[in-house]
C-alpha cells in the first residue's frame, strides 16, 4: 500500500513523524520552565528605594556597632527610637512603615522580623514596595554644600530646610539675615567639616 511503500522508501520517517507529535509536549516543558524561573519585574532599578536602603542600611549598622541583640522585638523597639529622631524623607518612611506615634497603618514587622535574620536592606525594601509604592518612591531632596553655598543667595525656605534638617528651628526670626545667623551659630555642631571650611564665620 501507499503506507507501506512510504515507511519503505523512508525508513526514518516513523521517527520524524514521533517527533512532530512531540513537540507540542516539548514546548510545554520549556514554558512550564520558564515559568518556574524566577522573575525580575519585581527587582529594583538604579535609584530605586534610595531613601528606605540608606536608612536601613545605617540603621543595620548602628544595631552591629552598638552590638544590639538580633530579636525582632528588640530591632523593632531599636527602630521606633530611631525613627523618633528622623527627619525630612526618613520621617516620611517611618511614618509609612508605622515607626511614627501618628502613623495610619503599622507593617514595622516587614523590617524588624528579615533585618533580625540579617536580611539585606534592598530585600528588604523591596518587599516593602510591594506593600506600599510610596515607600520606594521617596528621594533625598538635593544636598546644599554648606562648606561652599552663599547662604545670602538661598532662599528662605532653604535656609528653613537647613535648620529643619538639623532638627532645629528659628523662633522669633522674621529678616533673613536672623535665619543665616542661626546657621551660622549651629554649624560647627551639626556640619563641622563644612564650619572649619568656611571663612565667613
Amino acid at each position: 500500500t501507499g503506507v507501506v511503500c512510504a515507511t519503505c522508501l523512508f525508513p526514518d520517517s516513523c521517527s520524524f513523524v514521533t517527533r512532530v507529535k512531540m513537540l507540542p509536549l516539548a514546548l510545554l516543558t520549556v514554558t512550564g520552565i520558564m515559568v518556574l524561573l524566577p522573575s525580575d519585574a519585581g527587582a529594583l532599578k538604579a535609584g530605586d528605594c534610595e531613601v528606605c536602603i540608606s536608612f536601613l542600611s545605617r540603621f543595620y549598622q548602628s544595631l552591629k556597632e552598638r552590638k544590639v541583640e538580633f530579636k525582632p522585638d528588640i530591632v523593632e523597639k531599636e527602630l521606633l527610637k530611631t525613627c523618633n529622631d528622623a527627619r525630612g524623607k526618613e520621617n516620611r518612611l517611618c511614618y509609612y512603615i508605622g515607626a511614627t506615634s501618628d502613623a495610619a497603618t503599622k507593617i514595622t514587622n516587614e523590617v524588624s522580623k528579615p533585618l533580625s535574620n540579617h536580611i539585606p536592606p534592598e530585600k528588604i525594601c523591596e518587599k516593602l514596595k510591594k506593600k506600599d509604592g510610596q515607600i520606594c518612591e521617596l528621594k533625598y531632596d538635593k544636598q546644599i554644600d554648606l562648606s561652599t553655598v552663599d547662604l545670602k543667595k538661598l532662599k528662605v525656605k532653604e535656609l528653613k530646610k537647613i535648620l529643619d534638617d538639623w532638627g532645629e528651628s528659628c523662633k522669633g526670626c522674621a529678616e533673613k539675615s536672623d535665619f543665616i545667623r542661626k546657621i551660622n551659630e549651629l554649624m560647627p555642631k551639626y556640619a563641622p567639616n563644612a564650619a572649619n571650611a568656611r571663612t565667613d564665620l
